[in-house]
């Protein structure tokens, strides 16, 4: 992989890997996904992390409607991150920042052995996650889109900065925080490459604002 001494190369890649199933939570290679961890096989799954070579947690879906508590079905696709910043706070929680590495399939869970789940991970098909993505992004339409979704939303943007911003970051973050249902932004998590990602977030955004579909509804597969 290009870029800093501490990201992993394909190589490196371990064959289990500890999953966190949140609902509607996307986290994409590059991406940065702040946590706040207080459950205790959480909490866990943090300290035994913080101890691999790595310090990697894949962040998965539950199918939609499964719901988050106990050990619900899971969406087959999801994106490991690497802890970046990590914090303890006075009532026994961890903060922490995963910064997303390269999506994985999953290709068996493992016997639950920890208080956590964890799955053995196929990376074959997304090897080309560890380098930046490329390809063709339309910009102006994207962000044609995107002012009028956040101001529907509610949500602040520094409109300067975001222009500024390179393609692939600004289609990465747009895509994580966006309010999306969960199997939009599975849908978006599975697109083949950038240019893909581009067009499926900005036709979501397009049928939103146009009301098409109501907030947190919409495309499904």
């Amino acid at each position: 992989m290009s870029g800093g001494a501490f990201e992993p190369s394909a190589e490196a890649l371990p064959d289990d890997l500890p999953i966190f199933p949140l609902t509607g939570v996307l986290l994409l290679p590059r991406g940065r996904l702040p946590l706040n961890m207080f459950e205790p096989r959480y909490l866990a799954m943090v300290r035994d992390a913080l101890g691999a070579p790595l310090r990697l947690i894949g962040m998965v879906q539950p199918l939609e409607g499964a719901g988050d508590a106990g050990a619900p079905p899971i969406y087959r696709v999801g994106c490991a991150g690497r802890i970046t910043e990590f914090a303890e706070t006075d009532d026994g929680r961890y903060l922490i920042t995963l910064t997303g590495v390269a999506r994985f399939a999953v290709a068996d869970e493992l016997p639950r052995e920890r208080l956590y789940r964890r799955v053995r991970p196929d990376w074959t098909a997304y090897a080309g996650d560890l380098e930046p993505g490329a390809g063709s992004v339309e910009r102006k339409r994207l962000l044609q889109a995107l002012k009028p979704f956040f101001t529907r939303h509610g949500i602040t943007a520094e409109w300067p900065a975001i222009e500024a911003t390179a393609d692939e970051r600004l289609v990465t973050t747009a895509a994580m925080i966006a309010p999306l249902a969960p199997a939009e932004k599975q849908a978006l998590l599975e697109a083949r490459d950038l240019a893909e990602r581009a067009r499926l977030l900005t036709a979501l955004l397009e049928m939103a604002v146009a009301g098409q579909v109501e907030p947190g509804l919409g495309a499904r597969h």
